[in-house]
This record gives structure tokens, C-alpha cells and sequence, in this order.
């Protein structure tokens, strides 16, 4: 039986949470109640009693507290056509002189040997505008493009102003219904060209480069053996296939599996993938250590989790990628690669200005950097 907690009023989040509108792929509506707590809580726990599907987000830090939401469903309007906000030039946090330079530090600590296979280190743009943003209008063109998921969220806010979580993932965490499960990492990137010759011959240097597949088998693996446990069978393809979106080639491995027990909960295997070697690295101590003390912010919901859960414990979760935090005049944009001993520092910053690029586009940027 799927196990259920009442949750007392004073569990959710601020009342200013309801009412405030979810985006979460093609499905649109307003918050009609909100709980907080973080993955683990609500694994262990189970799900708030209701007959309806949950929306939520957890942070990428493991036990931090994440939200869930009960929506009532709207048709979804559209401000794709706006004018956007005008935008100050970005400001990034590390400079790319400083993010490279941890990069090449990693990498050297990486190659001395060690435990330490993979670390993904992050880096934000602030970008300031002139006038508050429109969360809802931001989503709405990061999903013009079909290959990715977009999102938009209510945060509870820091301060006397409203924050979101806005953004458009191309990697599915977990999708489970019934026994039936799948994973789809991605991990390795390129960014795509106007030109079509160009643009296939990044998709080639990619789909051949040793450094990035043997970053992608890390994070499969890892997948694998967290899954292996709970199925009867789990089918992992023999290398990874090209996947595209509007902006960026990715290496991606479908898993496919069946549970042996149809009933584990959707969240309880949600915890015990999250993070995965493709935001954090591997192994996961390790990892941690190394982004806290090269990171000079908070990652938030960066590099978290976020999707849709249902009585029945069934869902689908997305890795939190091509992420901002909107916060009034003030966006704080996130992406990060995955450092191994072949990193390059000139080539990770290039991954990183081109994972910023959609994000950048949305807010009516022509560069990241």
C-alpha cells in the first residue's frame, strides 16, 4: 500500500505560496496547497494526503528542504511575445579566469590518483534589469524548444519580494509507472551551429571523444547500480546515443527497467539517485567536498530535482538544468561541467557559456559572457 502522512498546517510553505502559478512541461496551474520538506522527509514519510498529482522541486544539497504542490489546472496563457526586460551585462560569479583555474586545479588533483573520479563544478551569471522580470514569460520561451522540459516554480522568498525557479531541463532523472522505470542521463556536451557542417561536426568530435565518454559511463553506471537492487531486469544500452537540443549536443544512455515490487515508492528511489555523477561527481563525498570548497555560492535548487508525483507513488522527475533563480530585477543563472583528469579549463568554460546560452536567449541576452 502507498504510505501517506498528514501533515500538520504549519508544514507548508508562507501563504503568499498559493495561488501563484505552476509550469511544469505542458501542464499549467495554480498552487492550492504547498508543503515543504526535503526529499528524504517526504521518501520516509510518504506523500501529503490527496487524490491529486504533486508538482515539486528539491535543492541539489541533500536533507535541505525542498516544496510540493497541489496545483488546480488553467489553460496556459501566453506572453512569449512581451518586450523582455532590458538586461544589464551579466556578471559572472567566479570570473572565468578564476572557474578555469579551479578546473585546472581539479583536474591536476584528479589525474594524482585518489579517490576522486569526476567533480562538477558550477558557475552563475547575476544578471540585473530594469524592471521586474516576468518568471512566466521566460518559461514560456525556453519551451519553444521541443527537446526540452521547461519550468517555473514559486520559491519561498528571502526577503520582502517573491522568488521562482525558472528553467528548461533536457535530462529525465526517473520516470516510473508501476513496475515499468527509466533513466535517461545525459552527461557530455557540445554546443550546436548555425551551420549545418559545423554543427555535425560538433555532434561527430562528441560522439567520439574518450574524455566525455568515459565521464557518461560514470554516470551510468552509478544509475545502474543504484537501480539494479529494485528490478527484475534493467536493460543499459552499450554506449551512449547523440541527443539535441536548440542550443547544446549531449551524449545520452537510456535505462529501461522492471521493479520487482511495482510498489516502491516513485520518491523512495528518487532519494536514492539524487544527486547523480552528472551534477555532483563520483564518488559523492568526495565530490561534495570539492564543489563546497571551489563554489563561492549556494547552488540552491541548481542541480536539484524536480517533477510530478502521484497518489499512487508513480512519477516523473528532471535533473534542474538550464536554471535560474528569479528574484524581481535580479536573475541567477547556473550550469556547470564535469571535471575529470582530461578537463580542459578552456574547453569547460566554453561548455559552461554555452549550457547559459538558452537561459540568456530567454531573458533577450545575445552572449552569456
Amino acid at each position: 500500500m502507498t504510505k501517506q502522512h498528514s501533515f500538520p498546517a504549519d508544514q507548508g510553505l508562507p501563504a503568499d505560496a498559493l495561488g501563484q502559478p505552476v509550469l511544469l512541461g505542458r501542464s499549467f496551474g495554480r498552487v492550492t496547497q504547498a508543503h515543504a520538506g526535503s526529499l528524504e522527509h517526504f521518501a520516509q514519510a510518504g506523500l501529503p494526503r490527496t487524490e491529486e498529482d504533486l508538482i515539486g522541486a528539491f535543492p541539489f544539497a541533500r536533507g535541505a528542504p525542498g516544496h510540493l504542490y497541489a496545483t488546480a489546472p488553467e489553460a496556459m496563457p501566453d506572453r512569449r511575445d512581451a518586450p523582455p526586460a532590458l538586461c544589464a551585462p551579466p556578471v559572472p560569479v567566479p570570473e572565468p579566469a578564476l572557474y578555469g583555474e579551479a578546473v585546472r586545479s581539479l583536474a591536476a588533483r584528479i589525474r594524482q590518483g585518489g579517490p576522486l573520479k569526476k567533480a562538477v563544478l558550477a558557475r552563475m551569471l547575476e544578471v540585473r534589469t530594469d524592471r521586474p522580470l516576468d518568471p512566466l514569460q521566460v518559461a514560456l520561451r525556453l519551451c519553444e524548444d521541443p527537446d526540452i522540459t521547461g519550468y517555473c516554480l514559486p520559491l519561498p522568498p528571502r526577503g520582502a519580494g517573491a522568488r521562482w525557479l525558472v528553467g528548461a531541463t533536457p535530462e529525465l532523472l526517473l520516470d516510473k509507472r508501476g513496475a515499468a522505470i527509466r533513466s535517461h542521463p545525459f552527461a557530455g556536451s557540445a554546443q550546436r551551429s548555425e551551420d549545418p557542417a559545423q554543427d555535425r561536426a560538433a555532434a561527430g568530435a562528441l560522439e567520439a571523444s574518450a574524455k566525455d565518454r568515459a565521464e557518461h559511463r560514470l554516470v551510468v553506471e552509478y544509475i545502474h547500480d543504484i537501480l539494479a537492487p529494485h528490478c527484475r531486469h534493467l536493460s543499459v544500452p552499450k554506449g551512449p546515443a547523440l541527443h539535441r537540443t536548440a542550443s547544446l549536443w549531449h551524449l545520452g544512455t537510456l535505462i529501461e527497467g522492471e521493479l520487482a515490487d511495482p510498489e516502491t515508492p516513485c520518491l523512495a528511489l528518487l532519494a536514492a539517485l539524487h544527486p547523480t555523477p552528472a551534477v555532483a561527481g563520483q564518488p559523492l563525498a568526495p565530490a561534495l567536498d570539492s564543489i563546497g570548497a571551489a563554489e563561492p555560492f549556494e547552488r540552491e535548487f541548481y542541480a536539484g530535482t524536480l517533477g510530478r508525483v502521484t497518489a499512487q507513488n508513480d512519477g516523473t522527475w528532471y535533473v534542474t538544468l538550464r536554471c535560474a533563480i528569479i528574484e524581481g530585477c535580479l536573475a541567477r543563472l547556473f550550469a556547470g561541467a564535469g571535471i575529470v583528469g582530461a578537463s580542459d579549463p578552456v574547453s569547460e568554460i566554453a561548455e559552461t557559456s554555452a549550457k547559459f546560452t538558452a537561459m540568456c536567449r530567454a531573458l533577450g541576452l545575445d552572449t552569456p559572457d
